[in-house]
Order: structure tokens, then C-alpha cells, then sequence
């Protein structure tokens, strides 16, 4: 994820309040000393007991169910190896069922073999999830902490966003206060993008029934914005807006999608938001071409930056992506959507040959135009 924000506004995130609430740091964050470890058994490499001074580690947190860290393992396993001499990395099994044995992760481990080149430990009773993750507010797994030299958390996020951070605490160019007030925007944003949801809530009944919502929408969006500048482009507003847009002035909001597919804000731009609205209401409004392109672009933009492509089903992407630009009279970007939909239905596992019948019929629609 790239994020663009202004640093001088985040350094007094915490006293800012929505709702009356303020929003408060979490108890571990960017800056804090490392917590220790908590650990029932090594089942891999080295033991670690605790954290030494003038050390730095890279702590990753995974479970055995989860798909994207087994993902993203080969990409760790491959920064141990860059950077063996300067960094140690750990990776510790949290989250697990109570039903699941220390057995089913050993035999994960093993098969794992090389892609899972660092040492691997068992957490001990949900401590490390509770003292690490839960403390953090690191929603989700994988996750990976690295602790500097000094014992201290230097950066908290995904495994596929650290190489740039260690290359720069390499290079000693790593600057801890700029991560510490760029996590804390991240989590300010965030929060008040989900307020505004509950702000727009009122107005979540069919939205064809009521031509007065659209406006009422924008009135109440503006407002939120007025108040925060930042939350313009930012994923709930950005949904709403477009929306609010499609059915007011579908210019407006092409112009607005654009931007909102180009803009950063605390996650990803837009694109998941807006070909959603776009295939929303593909048959619920007459659409210009250009929203048809729109949405079929947001699919593209999506894909491009998967990471992890064998996680997601990408022949659905590609059939909507197809749809989309048959409706915008692009008949050839529509057969090759539809042509990579096919292929990447025929790559996968027992795949329905009713669905690859369905993606066939379409295929020769667009051809026959």
C-alpha cells in the first residue's frame, strides 16, 4: 500500500476526537519497547529465549489456516537470506484453534521446507497474540513487528511491505517518530472513515426510491470533509460518494472515480469501491460508457496489485472486467478479459465446466459483435 500524508497533522492525532471520543494509541505501538517473548516451544532452527540489545529482529505472526501467510512465507524466507547478517528472523505460530496439535504445525513447518527458511516457534497459551498483536491493534494476520536495535518497535505491517524498511534500517536512514505518526494517521483515518459510515447510515434503504438521498448524501459527505480534508478519497467515502455522484451527475462522477482510483489515503485507493458500485448499478441506471470503462479499470487496477494472486479468484475478476468493457462498446478489451477469465477458470482444481461453458458463450457473444 502506498500512503501520502502530511506529516506535521499527525503528531497530535491522539488528543483529535470523533464522536467524543477520542482515539486513543493503542498499549504498543511504534516506539515502545518490545514486549517479550512468550513461547511454548521451538519447533525450528535456533532457540531464542529473549530479545538481545544491539540486535535487530523481524517478528512475523502466522497460523497454519491462513492462506496469506503461507504466501508471503517465500518472500520472508527470501529477506532472511538477503539480510542474514544483519537481521534476525522470527516467525511464531499464533491464533491457532484449541483443537489444532503441536503436530499439525510441525508437519506444516516441514512441508513448508525452504519457504519458511527462519526459526518457527509455538506461542505459548494466546501470550504473544494478546501481548503483541491484540495490544498493537495489528488486525489480522500475517502481520510482522521489527525491533531495533535499541529493543524498541520500529515498524508494525504486512511481510510484503518490509523490504523497504529494512533496507533503511540498514542504511541507517530509518526514521522511527515519521513511522510512529504515519501508523497513528493510518489508525485516525480509519476511525473516522468508519464513523462517517455510521453517519450515512440513515440513508441505506434502496437508493432508487428516494431521489432526494443522493443530495443528502453529498450535503452530509461535504461536511465530514469540510472537517477532514484527508478522508475526501478515503474507501467509505469514497463508495458513497461515487454513488451519490452516479445517480446525480455521472460525469462528476467519473471525474471523481478517477482520482479516488489514483489516491492513497490509509489503504488502497478506491478500485475495490468503485467497480463495485460500477457492476452495483450497471442495471439499476443508464450508465455512460465512460463508468462502464471505469469499473472495468478499477478490476484491472485491483489485479494488479494482488498479492497474492493464488488466493483469488481472478476468472471472476476477468468475466466482470469482460462485461463491463462489452458495455462500454470495447469489444476487444472485452474478449481479452474473457479470454483470461477462461484461462485462469481452466488452472484451477476441479473447476465447474458449466461456469466454463457460461465464460465460452460469452467469449463468442463478444467475438460475433
Amino acid at each position: 500500500m502506498r500512503l501520502n500524508f502530511n506529516l506535521p497533522l499527525l503528531l497530535c492525532v491522539i488528543t483529535v476526537a470523533t464522536h467524543g471520543q477520542e482515539i486513543r494509541p493503542p498499549s504498543l505501538n511504534i516506539g515502545d519497547p518490545a514486549p517479550p517473548l512468550r513461547l511454548r516451544e521451538w519447533i525450528k532452527g535456533s532457540p531464542v529465549q529473549h530479545l538481545e540489545k544491539n540486535k535487530v529482529y523481524v517478528i512475523e505472526f502466522w497460523a497454519t489456516w491462513c492462506a496469506p501467510c503461507r504466501s508471503a512465507m517465500p518472500h520472508l524466507s527470501a529477506l532472511a537470506r538477503k539480510y542474514r547478517d544483519k537481521f534476525t528472523v522470527l516467525s511464531i505460530d499464533v491464533m491457532e484453534r484449541k483443537t489444532t496439535p503441536i503436530e499439525k504445525v510441525k508437519a506444516f513447518v516441514d512441508s513448508m521446507g525452504d519457504r519458511m527458511d527462519y526459526p518457527v516457534a509455538v506461542e505459548d497459551s494466546y501470550l504473544m497474540q494478546s501481548g503483541w498483536l491484540n495490544a498493537a491493534e495489528a488486525h489480522g494476520i500475517p502481520s510482522v513487528f521489527v525491533v531495533n536495535a535499541e529493543g524498541k518497535i520500529a515498524w508494525i505491517g504486512h511481510p510484503m511491505l518490509l523490504e523497504e524498511v529494512l533496507q533503511k534500517i540498514k542504511n541507517n536512514t530509518w526514521d522511527i517518530n515519521e513511522a510512529l505518526a504515519r501508523r497513528n494517521w493510518q489508525r485516525r483515518l480509519a476511525k473516522l472513515d468508519q464513523d462517517a459510515s455510521y453517519e450515512l447510515i440513515r440513508f441505506r434503504h434502496d437508493p432508487l426510491q428516494d431521489l432526494r438521498d443522493p443530495d443528502s448524501v453529498l450535503l452530509t459527505i461535504n461536511e465530514i470533509v469540510r472537517k477532514e480534508p484527508d478522508l475526501k478519497y478515503a474507501p467509505i467515502i469514497a463508495y458513497n460518494t461515487f454513488v451519490s455522484l452516479l445517480r446525480i451527475d455521472p460525469r462528476k462522477a467519473y471525474e471523481y472515480g478517477k482520482m479516488a482510483m489514483v489516491t492513497p489515503t490509509y489503504d488502497e485507493p478506491a478500485w475495490s469501491q468503485i467497480r463495485v458500485a460500477v457492476r452495483t448499478y450497471a442495471d439499476k441506471l443508464k450508465l455512460p460508457a465512460e463508468i462502464y470503462q471505469l469499473g472495468a479499470e478499477a478490476y484491472q487496477a485491483e489485479i494488479d496489485h494482488i498479492a497474492f494472486p493464488e488466493n483469488v479468484d481472478l476468472y471472476k475478476f476477468y468475466n466482470n472486467m469482460a462485461t463491463l468493457y462489452w458495455r462500454a462498446n470495447d469489444s476487444l478489451k472485452a474478449i481479452d478479459a474473457q479470454q483470461k477469465a477462461i484461462a485462469d477458470l481452466k488452472n484451477r482444481k476441479n473447476f465447474s465446466s458449466a461456469t466454463l461453458a457460461e465464460y465460452e458463450l460469452k467469449l463468442q457473444q463478444y467475438k460475433s459483435k
